[in-house]
């Protein structure tokens, strides 16, 4: 037996020996729970071992599962990633992605109106699997995005159920209306042209059921909107039937003159007719949108002046009929829609040049990137670790806030509500991590500014004391941590985190406290897009070459979604 109390030792010395005063060994307390991991090196090997450690390059297979109201894709991918000199040493940025395997746009099964069938889901991505020659152990991340139908809350449960049974830690993004516009700006590759180009662009998606506009200046989107015009609100079988007939579609008819129901036989013509009628309301719905039957038609605020437009883009699966890359019929609206867009863009009633689309019919993400990080106990504030600690997959919004020399909290507020709303995201009901970039002297004045803006831009949670997560890349997570909880006495269990540099479309992992080193392990995912506008320079570069030198990727090289 060692003598661990630093006392004479015949075997020679003992870790007292090295203690220097330090209590190392603690016990707990039979049958309490506590809330902290040790570190047990000898589990997964001393730091340096750590494959992510030393390498800069990680490579990660990555799936993307899109489920939308009317469309199902699921893409495998392999993600190689690269660490960014000193000052990045914590962030790793995507470097190249390459296809694995895309598997074709399936028709979202449904058991009911509203209810998508979990089950036939579950078959379509089995079989995707088994043709991309994948097992779930093979996948290291991933991402899962539920719009429209899909966001339903008993059918948002029931798909995460069968995910999760799949194996592999996904990421799992609710897209309302705002994030969808948003993320297909960043799909289609209309972002990433107006920051190469300077354009003023509008990104226009047409999918199954509503149409999403982003409005993008130098690749940021800095306006969105949704209405209720899509191509599977109605569905006919070659006789003629109505088999599917969604309210919003029924609406649509109405207003365009016809009164139908489900099981109505109608003649294929009078389906053109309603198209066209659509194809209209599409233009006026853009350009005039306060005119009474289109202003009934918007799901969200309209878009603000649009103001000079330089291109625009058309997404999403109606979109393959209007750039001719689809020529079957799937019984809906979709091909008689983007026809009736077609020619109505080619007489001018959409007056902007339409860019070309070389995203395939879901542009919205494909995966996720994921990386570890470590971070410094000293440089984090935890009210109650137990209750906060672990986390998973807590959605990160990182509102257009750089803190200037004089912090003005109202202003703060209204950055941070606006942000939340962009995400689709609701005080005092949903959870996320508020990322922030800390520039500048942690004066007492300045920090406690800030803590007055977070508290009113979150004036729910703070009512109702609901957890507060809060992500810094500069040093003041202990000052600003005792500032809210000492000064302004909130109730809310507080979580700050420094020295992390965190993007939109960003997701954390929180571990447990560990001991003696008292840090705290965050794992970053980040959703991977097709094409990236804001990527750093220098990794456009990098990844340019990596182009270069290396065919086998689909040739859209991008980074990080981010600044």
């Amino acid at each position: 037996m060692s003598d661990y109390s630093g006392g004479p030792n015949p075997e020679g010395h003992a870790l007292g020996d090295h203690a220097m005063g330090e209590a190392l060994l603690h016990k707990h307390l039979p049958g309490l729970a506590y809330d902290h991991d040790h570190d047990h090196f000898d589990d997964d090997g001393p730091l340096e071992d750590n494959p992510l450690w030393i390498a800069d390059h990680v490579s990660l297979n990555s799936v993307g599962i899109d489920i939308g109201s009317s469309g199902t894709q699921i893409v495998f991918s392999r993600v190689q990633l690269r660490r960014l000199g000193e000052d990045m040493s914590s962030r790793y940025f995507v470097t190249s992605r390459e296809t694995l395997f895309e598997s074709p746009v399936a028709l979202t099964p449904y058991s009911g109106l509203t209810r998508i069938d979990e089950h036939a889901l579950g078959q379509i991505i089995d079989a995707a699997y088994a043709q991309a020659g994948m097992r779930p152990e093979d996948i290291d991340t991933g991402a899962v995005i539920l719009t429209g139908e899909a966001l339903r809350r008993e059918n948002a449960e029931a798909i995460t159920q069968v995910i999760s049974a799949k194996g592999g830690d996904f990421v799992c993004a609710s897209a309302g209306h705002h994030m969808e516009a948003m993320l297909a700006a960043y799909g289609s590759g209309a972002a990433s042209h107006s920051s190469a180009t300077g354009e003023r662009v509008l990104n226009i998606d047409i999918g199954g059921g509503t149409t999403k506009l982003a409005l993008i200046e130098k690749g940021r989107v800095v306006a969105t909107a949704a209405f209720h015009v899509g191509g599977r609100l109605l569905v006919a079988d070659p006789d003629g039937l109505i088999t599917r007939l969604e309210p919003a579609g029924a609406h649509l008819a109405d207003l365009a003159g016809f009164h139908w129901h489900l099981g109505q036989r109608i003649d294929r013509l009078l389906l053109a007719h309603l198209a066209g009628w659509m194809a209209d309301a599409v233009a006026r719905a853009i350009q005039t949108p306060s005119v009474p039957d289109v202003a009934g038609l918007y799901l969200t605020d309209p878009l603000p002046d649009l103001g000079q437009i330089d291109a625009m883009m058309i997404s999403g699966g109606v979109a393959e009929y209007v750039h001719g890359r689809e020529e079957r019929d799937f019984g809906d609206l979709g091909r008689l829609l983007g026809t009736a867009l077609r020619q109505r863009i080619a007489a001018g009633v959409l007056p902007w040049k339409m860019l070309p689309n070389a995203a395939p019919i879901r542009a919205t993400a494909l995966g996720a990137s994921e990386y570890s990080i470590q971070l410094s106990g000293n440089t984090i504030y935890v009210s109650d670790a137990a209750a906060m600690l672990p986390r998973r997959n807590l959605a990160v919004v990182a509102p257009d806030f750089d803190c200037p020399e004089i912090i003005d909290p109202q202003a703060l507020a209204a950055a941070i509500q606006r942000h939340l709303t962009d995400f689709d995201l609701v005080d005092g009901e949903s959870e996320f991590a508020l990322a922030f970039r800390w520039r500048g002297m942690p004066e007492y004045s300045r920090v406690a500014a800030l803590a007055e803006g977070i508290i009113a831009g979150l004036p729910r949670s703070i009512a109702e004391a609901r957890p507060i997560h809060l992500v810094l890349d500069g040093d003041v997570a202990r000052t600003l941590g005792g500032v809210l909880r000492e000064d302004y006495e909130i109730a809310s269990p507080l979580l700050v985190i420094d020295g992390v540099v965190l993007w939109d479309f960003d997701f954390i992992d929180l571990g447990r406290v560990r001991l003696p080193s008292g840090t705290v392990p965050v794992t970053v995912k980040s959703l991977v897009f097709r094409a990236d506008p804001h990527a750093p320079a220098v990794m456009q570069s990098l990844a340019d070459q990596d182009h270069h030198h290396h065919h086998h990727h689909d040739g859209h090289s991008h980074a990080h979604i981010g600044e």
